[in-house]
């Protein structure tokens, strides 16, 4: 027989390890479902959504109870405090529960808790809160920081430097953005199944897959429970991902061959995804820093079932000579504010601070000033953030390209693709109509026969017209030319 479990308790618990002991969310939330499998599905979706919407909120709420509470929320016990955060939540987002309900489980929760001389309190508070809840005074939108801080529950230094870069109706779609509810993405290996195959292997399961039009190997999931209780996860059939993140190894444009370093790898996303690119050639080496992070990757590759990828644990900012010059690809995802996920990880709001972003940053300077001494000479280092923080975004790619001439922003030079990287060339040149320079350099590498097929030949027919003048072959057999005598 399994004990009953109460609902709010479990949610009371799960953020104070969040706000009080600074535990991050996405891990006590995973933790805790893992716990309790056996709790129904609308538990579960009412522990999760509880959690995370009094942590999407939090401003907001925090705000509201200042209005109504002689004690201001930062002067309260941290359970009270707790107890009075997703109540209100409760009140104002989830109609499904009547406010009555909500304030006699909080007061209960309270004595239960040991502050029955708070009851009283706790009451007094909710019971006036609900009474006027449509009539809560939110600050005048002519004082911009404070309007929209409070209505999108976004901390005020985030505004400030937010709207010193954006106008003001981005930076409120950028908030508005953080508090709505995304659908999971997950990734597949479409060397190893077909998308309609593996839809309906998760209809089967009684899980709702969409497409992503924008990339092929990605899809929507909805519908389901408890992802891990799925045969179809279980058996390592896709990859639990951020649409954001596939766009890196996409990007990477890796081939056959390729020997491909991510540095800060955890939890493997992108790795495992250019291992699948790889298709069982080359090799992949994904680092982190900890044991802890290293496991979660080495599970994740046991899953994908490759054997082209392998997990190893290294600090990035240590320079390690081994490696030197060794890697055709080289990931930088780094450490960041991750201010870019924080409709994911909504605790990071109250976490990070403007201190803290500006360490990051300097950090993220210390461990590329380590690792692009790892790319082979033509070789791709690719600097990624999860952040839409400026500074380590946009001022640390001209402080990188500054200080190491050697590297350019292939992105944003419109010639890049005619001398910088072996192939990069190909990004554009498809894009492109008629001759587009003058000379074209075309690199044939390394290329297994099966490789020159007609998708090839597409390929270097392409390449070839982009050039008004000359065109220079590179590394290709002698064979392949036909001399006229």
């Amino acid at each position: 027989m399994q004990a009953s479990v109460n609902e709010r308790e479990l949610v009371l618990d799960m953020l104070l390890q969040i706000t009080r002991d600074g535990e991050y969310s996405h891990i006590v939330i995973k933790n805790v479902l893992d716990k309790y499998q056996y709790l129904d599905k609308r538990e579960r979706a009412f522990i999760t959504r509880v959690v995370n919407g009094t942590l999407e909120r939090m401003i907001e709420i925090d705000y509201i109870i200042n209005q109504f509470s002689k004690v201001k929320v930062n002067k309260m016990k941290p359970v009270i405090r707790t107890i009075l955060r997703s109540s209100v939540y409760q009140m104002k987002y989830m109609d499904s529960v009547p406010d009555s309900a909500i304030c006699n489980e909080a007061v209960k929760l309270a004595g239960k808790r040991g502050f029955v001389n708070l009851k009283g309190f706790v009451n007094g508070v909710l019971r006036n809160i609900g009474r006027n809840l449509d009539k809560i005074s939110y600050p005048d939108e002519k004082d911009q920081e404070a309007f929209i801080s409070i209505k999108y529950s976004l901390p005020e230094w985030m505004v400030k430097q937010w709207l010193k870069v954006y106008d003001e109706e981005t930076v409120k779609m950028i908030g508005k953005a953080f508090l709505e509810e995304k659908p999971l993405t997950v990734r597949f290996d479409e060397h190893k199944i077909k998308k309609a195959e593996l839809i309906a292997i998760l209809e089967k399961e009684g899980v709702t897959a969409g497409e992503v039009p924008e990339i092929p190997c990605a899809l929507y999931l909805s519908g389901y429970d408890h992802l891990s209780a799925l045969p179809s996860f279980c058996e390592g059939l896709y990859q639990v991902q951020d649409l954001s993140s596939m766009q890196v190894a996409l990007w990477s444009e890796v081939k056959a061959g390729d020997q491909v370093l991510d540095v800060c790898a955890a939890p493997g996303g992108k790795a495992i995804h250019i291992a699948e690119l790889l298709n069982g050639t080359g090799h992949v080496e994904a680092r982190d820093l900890t044991e802890y992070k290293v496991a979660l990757i080495r599970d994740n590759i046991e899953r994908s079932g490759l054997t082209n990828i392998n997990a190893v644990c290294q600090d990035a900012a240590i320079y390690d000579p081994h490696k030197k010059e060794t890697a055709d690809i080289v990931i930088a995802d780094l450490p960041c504010s991750g201010l870019g996920i924080l409709g994911k990880k909504p605790d990071l709001k109250s976490k990070m601070t403007v201190e803290m972003a500006k360490g990051l940053a300097d950090l993220q300077r210390q461990i590329l000033t380590v690792v692009h001494n790892y790319v082979k000479p033509g070789g791709k280092l690719l600097y990624s953030t999860c952040t839409i923080n400026r500074e380590e975004n946009e001022d640390n790619t001209a402080w990188f390209v500054e200080n190491f001439p050697e590297f350019e922003k292939i992105r944003e030079n419109e010639y890049y693709n005619a001398l910088q990287l072996k192939f990069a060339y190909a990004v554009t040149c498809h894009k492109a109509q008629g001759g587009q320079w003058d000379a074209v350099f075309i690199d044939q590498g390394w290329l297994p026969e099966e490789m020159l097929n007609d998708e090839y030949w597409r390929w270097l027919y392409t390449a070839i017209t982009r050039a008004q003048e000359r065109v220079y072959f590179v590394n290709f057999k002698e064979e392949f030319f036909e001399i006229p005598v």
